[in-house]
């Protein structure tokens, strides 16, 4: 943390480490040019002198372990503002729009078209009596629908259970058999966070979206260098400041989902051999031990060669006497 500046021109990166406000407005620009006409760039404004950045945060899975999908939701889906989701036109021959979450990848199935579709499944035996379902295809720009089919309606019960949404893991939804699997690695979901959220909340953000029933304190998130290294978030880091800090492109850096116990931290120092294969790593250890060797030998003969004059001198001693 920078002393000989006001409190005021800081903006903290954890517990004991800030950066000035004009930075990391400068890193943000930058941030912003990137990703310039996408969704990704990011907002600033300032609350009582405080500078807070929203937006959305792309984090990768790195999973190794299945996680398990709650069977309910714990609460019905929150509304949404206008102002971040627009509704399906007037034209659309929906007479609900579908709940829009703005953080999920463009053309993702609804979830009342998944529904419908399992529910058809589970009812009849062959693919060609399956219920026809609205595919609704969704783009950047805006929340238009195309309708390629008609839905059948269906009663009160199974109305209420299909406008309970929940959002997909890269198309995955949850059904009684998928209940617990593992998310593809690599593969990537993003949240919409603030800079004053620190890991915990986003990762408390990130499994509630998902309805996933591991707690938060079994993840961790991970910066991963395109070089191999790879650091643990602390709990009071701010990850999208992170995120600005190490620069807008992924193909560089990306913030991966690890579980907390089997993520590890890999310095660079360590990370610079990790691409290297076998046969090259093996000539690496041989020319390790042959130095190792060559300072044994220098070890030894300078050892030896104190010994000599100790005893010399020794021995000068006794003649002495």
């Amino acid at each position: 943390m920078k002393e000989d500046s006001p409190s005021g021109s800081l903006v903290p990166i954890s517990d004991s480490k800030s950066i000035l406000k004009s930075e990391l407005l400068s890193l943000l620009k930058t941030y912003n040019c990137y990703h310039e006409g996408r969704s990704f760039q990011l907002r600033h404004r300032e609350e009582e002198g405080a500078l807070i950045i929203e937006g959305l945060l792309n984090i990768a899975w790195g999973l190794r372990r299945p996680i398990r999908l709650q069977m309910q939701d714990d609460r019905e889906p929150t509304h949404v503002p206008s102002a971040l989701c627009l509704p399906a036109p007037p034209s659309c021959p929906l007479k609900e729009p579908p709940q829009q979450d703005c953080g999920i990848t463009a053309q993702e199935p609804s979830a009342q078209a998944l529904h419908q579709a399992e529910g058809s499944r589970d009812s009849s035996g062959s693919p060609e009596e399956e219920e026809e379902v609205p595919q609704l295809m969704r783009t950047k720009s805006d929340a238009s629908c195309m309708i390629q089919r008609r839905p059948k309606r269906h009663a009160p019960s199974e109305a209420q259970r299909i406008q309970r949404h929940r959002f997909s893991i890269n198309g995955h939804f949850y059904n009684h058999k998928t209940s617990v699997f593992t998310p593809a690695y690599g593969s990537v979901t993003n949240v919409r966070v603030n800079s004053t959220m620190n890991t915990l909340q986003v990762l408390t953000l990130l499994l509630n979206k998902f309805r996933v029933e591991d707690g938060p304190e079994e993840f961790a998130l991970y910066v991963v260098h395109e070089s191999g290294e790879r650091t643990k978030l602390k709990d009071s880091e701010y990850p999208l400041i992170s995120r600005i800090l190490h620069g807008p492109s992924e193909k560089i850096v990306k913030i991966f989902l690890m579980e907390a116990d089997l993520g590890e931290e890999v310095p660079y120092d360590v990370a610079q051999y990790i691409k290297f294969e076998m046969p090259v790593l093996d000539s690496f250890v041989e020319k390790l031990k042959e130095e190792e060797e060559r300072e044994i030998i220098k070890l030894t003969m300078k050892f030896q060669a104190l010994r000599l004059t100790m005893l010399e001198r020794l021995a000068q001693l006794v003649e002495a006497e």
